[in-house]
């Protein structure tokens, strides 16, 4: 797969990801409760509950807006051709590290 195809392939999870969010019009919020603190959508859905505020105000970050910036900043670079075996500008690495990440691959 060369790295357009990478990164192509991860934007296009993320967009999907993002898309089938519940709430996504508006910032997720955590909200603290009893048993559970959760994240909550503007309008009230609930997206997840747990025991760990730490993990919570993360989920709570990663808004389904954020996840459709972070994919199109990953489209932003699939026109530029470029081998893996040369040298590859440091945010391109930082954009193949993320896809990679987003596809479950190292390679």
């Amino acid at each position: 797969m060369t790295p357009a195809d990478t990164l192509r392939a991860a934007a296009e999870r993320l967009h999907e990801l993002a898309d089938a969010a519940l709430g996504n019009d508006r910032p997720w919020r955590y909200a603290k409760g009893l048993p559970d603190d959760s994240v909550r959508t503007a309008t009230g859905w609930e997206v997840v509950y747990g025991q760990d505020p730490a993990n919570l105000h993360y989920i709570a970050a990663m808004h389904p807006g954020v996840g459709n910036a972070l994919a199109a900043w990953l489209e932003s670079w699939t026109g530029i051709e470029v081998a893996e075996d040369g040298p590859l500008p440091e945010d391109l690495r930082y954009a193949l590290t993320v896809a990679r990440e987003l596809l479950g691959s190292t390679a």
